[in-house]
């Protein structure tokens, strides 16, 4: 019995010493244990485990180690709503139902000093990363990265997603809707995909990397993919955005009951567009006549009623940029107030369809051990409509004027599928009641303050409380992780970690009248300045308006303001003149955490970044086989301002040849190169009513057939105009000229298709699901010419 294990512990110290013959010869030699008998494992000298040659004669078995997190630790739902100002929802004395928002308010707690960063990549970065968005890279969205520490658009590896350190603490993990966290030129199929959400810590996705997306028609993404999404009448992503998050969670579930989920559900539907069907429009009708002055009024006074604003409290006065509701025409009151009932409808229909995610948890018993954070809003309320509001949020992208005469026609459109609307600024200005200004001005309230509600009945057991205490979005980070009891690492990955810029609200779900454990918060966007310390606020006057391109004020001789908000609630009165000193002193202090958190240098929000990471810039020939889809617009050729040509071969073995052999965009924008019962069709869809058609001279039938095209542009500014001309079989076949293109954007949603027109089509002369091209071809070549 004890033979074999000598010869064991000999073979053993063979291999230690190298000798692999002799560990061999050893084992030859001994003989094996008599039947029935058991050999004593004999483990290497500071060995954990011993493989013999049978189970008799090695260690115990062992298995990997599997995460587990904290015994009872909660599942995590994170709510982040978009462009949803802090005086919209009910729940905070808005014009908006929002009873699900409610719900939630009277099981838990309402925050009412909780502050954003007033744009949403920025808002969305501090969440996740529990950084300043600055210091992550991420000092502005990531459609506008420069060439800046904090402005480049690339989180580091130094600053983790909780949703990374929650699944390497034992969550499932998922992310649902807008993510807006992806360097442009990372995008695409191509990847990398580190800063997609499965690169940040997510099993799951199920949303849009883009900042908007349309709600009847999306272009979406499922983990690392693009995917085509059916879209039956009825259809809504909202809704189905839902359906997946609950069917996510019961999943989860069904197979791993004791184990937490974290899930980040983050709609886009507040952002422009405001889809919503007929029946929720209609639930709105006439809601908002009354205009945005009166509404003001009576949401203050809700909010006063709600104490979700202290009793003196402020209305501040209308900015001098917008109109009186009183100074309007008929025409423009009627045309602004159905844009807001859109807006209405989509936010009331929105929290809806949170609520039925809400109500699967208490279906299935998981409610009361969930911490549901419930942000409504990544910034204040959106002003970017302008003074008309606009039927495409596109024409602002491209800097084309929209006719009120033409948007009164198309009045009964807005809501539906056809338009891309954004309401005027008065409606955005009315909901960041009571405070000045909207999003994009970060040294004001009416940017940065939104509603939140907490709901853990397991955790928090003060329902229906409201909390004071002044907090920023980086501070949700710490508070899930203390409330989980998932201890953040010092390093992942081998890459140590940069500290938490955020502080744990937790301390608030016991203790109401806490001082806050948050003293300071630097801002900056979009070149507005300012600086919160211990209940005071600097504010600069903002230097430009959101719906403006004009080159903005000299910041550096802008006025600053001082406002007590211990006293002053809606930042009402400056105190600049008799406080100089104290000014003086968080002006400073505001350059000392700029430079802190990457704010330097403070770019100009006209400059376009230039000299960025790009797929497609550079490149002036471009091959593209038949079939590929959804090529984004940064790997795209760069054909703005350039002249560009098209060609391939074609084969058709039947009729005459019909579908799409190159498109961009969709129905909000873009261009498309088609056949139309045989004649080759170049369309510029510049935004309705600007629709621009060339049409071969010549009808072409079956067989093979060389086909090109040729955009002169009539110059190099963006925008411009240009001549097509077409040539069939090496022979000239017809030309026209084109007055306009678009000089922006072509399109920040839908991307480049070769031989079909996925999503929305850029022509009204075909349907998407019918735009494939009725032959072959083997690649369909383009080149930039100048």
């Amino acid at each position: 019995m004890a033979r074999p294990g000598r010869s064991m512990r000999a073979v053993v110290r063979m291999l230690a010493g190298g000798s692999l013959l002799a560990a061999g010869l050893a084992f030859a030699a001994a003989p094996p244990p008599a039947p029935g008998s058991a050999a004593p494992v004999v483990d290497a000298p500071g060995a954990q485990h011993f493989a013999g040659i049978n189970p008799a004669t090695s260690s115990a078995p062992s298995w990997p180690e599997q995460p587990q997190a904290p015994k009872g630790a909660p599942n995590v739902l994170l709510i982040l709503t978009d462009d949803i100002g802090f005086g919209a929802t009910s729940t905070f004395g808005g014009p908006v139902p929002t009873p699900a928002f409610d719900a939630l308010a009277k099981e838990g707690l309402r925050y009412t000093q909780f502050n954003t960063t007033a744009i949403c990549s920025p808002t969305r970065a501090a969440l996740l990363t529990g950084r300043n968005p600055h210091a992550v890279g991420m000092g502005h969205v990531e459609n506008t990265s420069a060439g800046y520490e904090g402005y480049d658009s690339v989180i580091p590896k130094s600053s983790a997603f909780v949703s990374r350190i929650l699944r390497q603490g034992g969550y499932n993990t998922a992310a649902f809707g807008k993510w807006h966290l992806t360097p442009q030129w990372e995008q695409s199929q191509a990847g990398p995909y580190d800063r997609w959400p499965l690169g940040q810590g997510f099993e799951n996705f199920y949303g849009f990397l883009a900042s908007d997306n349309s709600q009847w028609n999306p272009t979406l993404t499922q983990d690392n993919s693009f995917i085509d999404v059916a879209t039956p009448p009825g259809y809504h992503f909202d809704a189905d955005m839902a359906d997946h998050a609950i069917r996510w969670i019961a999943e989860r579930k069904a197979n791993a009951p004791d184990k937490p989920f974290f899930v980040y559900y983050a709609p886009g539907t507040a952002h422009t567009p405001n889809h919503v069907s007929k029946e929720w429009l209609d639930r709105f009708r006439g809601r908002f006549d009354k205009g945005w002055d009166a509404l003001r009024e009576e949401v203050f006074a809700r909010q006063k009623a709600l104490g979700v604003v202290p009793a003196d409290t402020v209305l501040t006065a209308r900015p001098k940029e917008l109109p009186a509701w009183s100074s309007l025409s008929a025409d423009q009151r009627r045309l602004y107030a159905r844009y807001m009932e859109a807006w209405a409808a989509s936010v009331a229909y929105m929290d809806a369809q949170i609520g039925r995610v809400i109500q699967s948890l208490k279906d299935s018993g998981q409610y009361d051990n969930t911490l549901i954070i419930y942000i409504q809003g990544d910034n204040g309320s959106s002003a970017e409509g302008g003074m008309d509001g606009r039927l495409f949020q596109q024409s602002l992208l491209n800097d084309h004027a929209e006719q009120r005469a033409y948007a009164l026609s198309r009045i009964d459109d807005i809501g539906g599928p056809d338009l891309y609307p954004l309401f005027p600024t008065g409606w955005g200005w009315a909901m960041d009641t009571p405070f000045k200004y909207y999003k994009q001005i970060a040294s004001y309230f009416g940017g940065t303050r939104n509603g939140m509600v907490m709901s853990w009945p397991k955790g928090i057991a003060d329902k229906g409380g409201i909390r004071s205490q002044y907090h920023f979005v980086t501070d949700i980070m710490p508070t899930i992780l203390e409330a989980t009891g998932v201890t953040r690492p010092a390093s992942v990955d081998g890459v140590e970690q940069r500290p938490l810029d955020g502080v744990s609200m937790a301390y608030s779900f016991t203790a109401p009248d806490a001082p806050s454990h948050r003293r300071m918060q630097v801002y900056e966007m979009v070149d507005s300045r300012g600086i919160y310390l211990d209940g005071w606020f600097a504010s600069m006057r903002p230097t430009r308006q959101p719906w403006s391109f004009d080159k903005p004020a000299d910041p550096d001789k802008t006025p600053w303001e001082l406002y007590d908000v211990r006293t002053d609630f809606s930042q009402a009165h400056d105190l600049a003149a008799r406080h100089p000193d104290r000014l003086r002193m968080m002006q400073q202090l505001f350059w000392a955490e700029a430079g802190r958190n990457n704010i330097l240098p403070i770019l100009e929000p006209t400059i376009l970044p230039t000299g960025r990471p790009s797929l497609g810039a550079g490149r002036t020939a471009f091959r593209y086989p038949q079939g590929v889809t959804r090529i984004p617009e940064d790997s795209a050729p760069h054909i703005i301002g350039r002249s560009y040509s098209v060609s391939t071969t074609i084969e058709v073995a039947a009729g005459a040849p019909n579908g799409v052999l190159v498109a961009q965009g969709g129905r909000f924008g873009g261009w498309a190169l088609y056949f139309r019962d045989g004649r080759l069709t170049y369309h510029q869809n510049a935004l309705d009513p600007r629709q621009y058609r060339v049409v071969s001279d010549r009808v072409l039938g079956p067989g093979r057939h060389d086909v090109a095209m040729l955009f002169k542009a009539d110059s190099h500014a963006r925008g411009a105009g240009g001549t097509v001309s077409f040539t069939i079989d090496g022979q000239p076949a017809g030309q026209g000229h084109v007055p306009l293109t678009l000089g922006g954007w072509i399109s920040h949603i839908e991307g480049l298709d070769v031989g079909v027109d996925t999503g929305t089509p850029v022509s009204g002369e075909y349907r998407s699901r019918d735009s494939a091209f009725n032959g072959r071809f083997d690649a369909l070549e383009m080149k930039l010419i100048d």
